[in-house]
């Protein structure tokens, strides 16, 4: 399993709601169908105002985003308990988000798809960081390094989830480890 991740960051602030994330009418899609798994990805963070995020998470007419990790401040995914939203993000092509604090159900999503490692890191980063800013994160070491700078910040390790989103997700996690049956 990749443990380390380089790239750019696209960086939010507080309140950062699942509407944002993912707007109500994209929820038709149906994650389970590629072709519709794909589209999601396209909308991602769409719903964030363009007047404070004039830099688009996906660039209209693409599916996947240039960020792989999301930096962003307290209470990142509240609102609904939509798991449209890690899934649009992680269909997008986004494998981090970096946040001060998360709304609870989204950190559960996050682990329960398998589509983002949720972590948690009390430096408000958002705050640090602007879009286009190049990160390491090393989730062994539980760091984050700006490449910039050479500056280390910790962030809370992920301990028992973390093998959950190594394996993709709860039932990849319980089929791995016996807990259910192999699919057919």
């Amino acid at each position: 399993m990749q443990s380390v991740f380089t790239g750019p960051v696209f960086v939010v602030a507080d309140n950062i709601d699942t509407d944002q994330i993912i707007p109500a009418q994209y929820l038709n899609l149906v994650p389970t169908i590629a072709e519709e798994y794909d589209k999601l990805g396209s909308y991602a963070l769409c719903g964030l105002p363009e007047s404070l995020y004039p830099t688009r998470y996906v660039v209209e007419g693409q599916v996947d985003s240039q960020y792989p990790i999301v930096v962003a401040g307290r209470n990142f995914g509240c609102g609904s308990s939509r798991e449209h939203a890690p899934i649009a993000m992680g269909s997008a092509d986004c494998r981090i988000v970096l946040a001060e604090s998360f709304a609870r159900i989204f950190f559960r999503n996050c682990v329960a798809t398998g589509e983002l490692y949720p972590c948690e890191c009390p430096s408000r980063l958002c705050e640090l960081l602007k879009t286009g800013d190049v990160i390491t994160v090393d989730l062994d070491a539980a760091t984050v390094t700006v490449q910039a700078t050479g500056k280390v910040y910790a962030f809370k390790p992920l301990g028992d989830v973390r093998p959950v989103v190594d394996a993709g997700g709860l039932f990849d996690y319980a089929r791995a480890t016996g807990m259910m049956p192999a699919q057919v």
